[in-house]
């Protein structure tokens, strides 16, 4: 009897998978189609909230750093030499004007005085002589008892003691001046500093070395650095009536102290610079501030918070929906009648509150996307809802 042959194992793996591949085509071919199949739906467009741009009327300012100066500053030096007496003052106390201030040993310049008195009555006396000479000549030479030659030399006497008196009481004068030079005194009222020179010393007219220096704080100046590109701006600004302005040089200005504090009296724009420093490229305007507490004292770093003036062309778009583009430029996103987002790069280059102050990219009537613009791109379509927004500065 024969045994019956087995199948290779090579043969059996090949049959399983046609096996299982025809059962699959029987089963697709008893499905029939029912009807062609939907298309997947469109996503609907994404929403984004924007808001509406309008012209609006706001103060427009600038942020300027600057440095206080004194109002008026004197260093006060000796007109006449001699022994430094007594100092009669407290370094640092404010002073009036015409108060003592140093006492220069006065005894050489009484004696120079005296010295003068009595020249002067010299002078006088010899006026007195040569006018009785001349009067007695005058007779005389009518009677033709003196020549005429005789009476002009007299009336010559008279007029060279009258200069004489003229001269000494010059020399009179100029003493008492040098003894009032004396008493040395401040010509302004002020503040005085630290003493250069101390008692006892000897000082020299008009010498190098000051013996104080009083500086008047009450009001003080502001020099504040603006750049030249702003001003000339600026100025344009209120020329074509985008600023309003009584003048293009007064300008209100409050001041930022180092401590991050408002300081409390206002001060005002007097003048700017007619010369542009060539290494900063800007110019210098001062201002005046009222200083009665003595708050601010010289060469304190502040900024000034600058009234520019009043614009009713101001767009203002909030920070939040302006963004950047790779280039780092400013830019938007807008949504325009037919629904489609536009991208603008913008021109802004002044914060106003929690706005930007924008000048190019932007008109009236634009819509801004405010929120959602993550989900968006520049031609999209989306279903814009108009939002509101705080006012600016709030």
């Amino acid at each position: 009897m024969v045994a019956p042959r087995r199948a290779a194992p090579s043969s059996l793996l090949l049959i399983g998978p046609v096996l299982i591949g025809l059962a699959l085509l029987a089963a697709g071919c008893d499905e029939a189609p029912s009807g062609a199949t939907a298309a997947p739906a469109s996503p609907p467009p994404p929403s984004v909230t924007v808001v509406t741009l309008r012209q609006q009327e706001i103060p427009i300012t600038s942020i300027l750093p600057g440095r206080t100066t004194p109002f008026r500053v004197v260093e006060i030096r000796p007109q006449v030499g001699g022994l430094l007496r007594d100092r009669l003052f407290t370094e640092g106390e404010a002073v009036a004007v015409g108060q003592p201030l140093f006492q220069i040993d006065p005894a050489p310049f009484e004696a120079a005085v005296r010295r003068s008195q009595a020249a002067l009555a010299r002078a006088e006396a010899a006026v007195g002589a040569a006018t009785g000479t001349v009067n007695r000549y005058r007779t005389l030479a009518r009677a033709q008892a003196v020549s005429q030659q005789n009476l002009e030399n007299a009336e010559a006497t008279l007029r060279q003691a009258q200069a004489d008196v003229v001269s000494a009481r010059a020399a009179l004068d100029t003493a008492r001046i040098d003894l009032g030079y004396t008493r040395v005194t401040s010509p302004i009222a002020g503040r005085t500093g630290r003493a250069g020179i101390t008692t006892g010393a000897l000082v020299t007219a008009s010498q190098d070395e000051a013996l104080v220096t009083v500086a008047q704080l009450d009001p003080i100046y502001v020099d504040l650095t603006q750049p030249s590109a702003a001003l000339l701006q600026q100025r344009r600004d209120i020329a074509e009536g985008v600023l309003r302005r009584p003048s293009a040089d007064l300008a209100v200005a409050r001041l930022v102290l180092q401590d991050g504090s408002d300081y409390p009296h206002a001060g005002e724009i007097q003048f700017s610079e007619v010369i542009v420093d060539q290494g900063t490229g800007s110019v210098t305007l001062r201002a005046v501030f009222p200083n009665p507490d003595q708050l601010l004292l010289p060469g304190m770093f502040v900024r000034a918070r600058v009234e520019e003036g009043v614009t009713n062309r101001a767009l203002l778009v909030p920070q939040r929906a302006v963004s950047r583009t790779p280039r780092g430029e400013p830019m938007a996103f807008v949504v325009n009648g037919e629904g489609v987002v536009e991208q603008r790069v913008l021109r802004a280059n002044r914060a106003v509150g929690h706005d930007w102050l924008v000048t190019g990219g932007l008109n009236p009537g634009d819509r801004v996307v405010l929120e959602g613009f993550q989900r968006i791109r520049a031609g999209s379509r989306v279903n814009a809802t108009e939002g509101s927004v705080t006012a600016a500065g709030s």
